[in-house]
């Protein structure tokens, strides 16, 4: 008796709070792209988890395309990797990922949407869930993201239009494209994105953004940390932590990680902790 009434108690549970199946949508970060997560080792690690392969979308000015993975077509969790053009301002990049989360959206009608973004793509991720219009969303995790900017950025933008004494007038510009080569075209390229990734308060976006009401979703924080202090290369410590952000103070889950800028396998196995979690909890 005992066990047929384990059995009915539980499928009255499963009636009652259905298993939902999890997306997880990674959005990569500056000078980087959606294989990311592949060189890095993180997809093999989230299918060992048991998330399938969906693919990847790209959006574009005639909607989004979808890149079928091999596990699209599975039942269960899936991760969706999505292609943004990284040297693209901050809220071009959020409005072609708004695109791909209808797209999502409309295919994975209720399942849980969890958003991953890698450092830029944390920032990117965040203001496309803000605002008028914005998609629904249960879960953001952001790894290593400058979320009140970075004074590398600034650096950055110093290269492209830091005029030398030797070399004055429109000529240093030809002379720093051959020494520099392709990083200097795609740094030269990059400068609307590093004007809004350089510190907050600046009049940038950040500032806009960190100041707007954010959905009540959870929200999970990766931090860098090396031996010295909190942070890493490019970006600090407080930077990375979302509890930092005045629209969400006290709010994130602060996760402290010692490891450089770039992603790694680790990273798959705590973002699959991670999202699990969320699930658990509901948040």
């Amino acid at each position: 008796m005992k066990t047929i009434s384990y059995i009915i108690f539980l499928v009255s549970y499963i009636i009652a709070f259905p298993l939902r199946a999890e997306v997880l949508v990674l959005v990569h970060g500056w000078a980087s792209d959606a294989g990311t997560w592949d060189r890095s080792g993180i997809t093999p690690i989230l299918e060992g988890q048991g998330w399938h392969d969906g693919g990847t979308l790209v959006a574009g000015p005639g909607g989004v395309r979808w890149l079928p993975g091999p596990g699209a077509t599975l039942s269960g969790d899936h991760f969706y990797r999505v292609a943004l053009p990284a040297t693209a301002p901050i809220a071009v990049q959020a409005n072609l990922l708004r695109s791909d989360l209808a797209a999502l959206r409309a295919r994975h009608r209720q399942e849980r949407i969890v958003l991953v973004g890698h450092s830029a793509g944390g920032v990117v991720a965040r203001m496309a869930i803000v605002g008028p219009g914005a998609p629904r969303v249960d879960q953001l995790i952001t790894i290593a993201a400058p979320n009140l900017g970075t004074g590398r950025a600034l650096q950055g933008i110093d290269i492209v239009e830091a005029k030398p004494f030797f070399c004055p007038g429109p000529g240093i510009d030809f002379l720093k494209t051959v020494l520099g080569g392709a990083r200097y075209r795609y740094l030269k390229r990059s400068r609307p994105v590093l004007r809004d990734l350089a510190p907050a308060g600046l009049g940038n976006i950040l500032t806009w953004l960190n100041a707007q009401p954010h959905p009540d979703i959870r929200y999970d924080a990766v931090v860098r940390t090396s031996p010295v202090a909190p942070g890493d290369a490019l970006v600090p410590g407080f930077s990375q932590d979302l509890n930092q952000v005045p629209a969400l103070r006290g709010r994130a889950h602060v996760h402290p990680t010692p490891a450089a800028h770039g992603l790694n396998p680790a990273d798959g196995v705590l973002i699959a902790r991670l999202a699990r979690a969320g699930r658990s909890t509901g948040r």
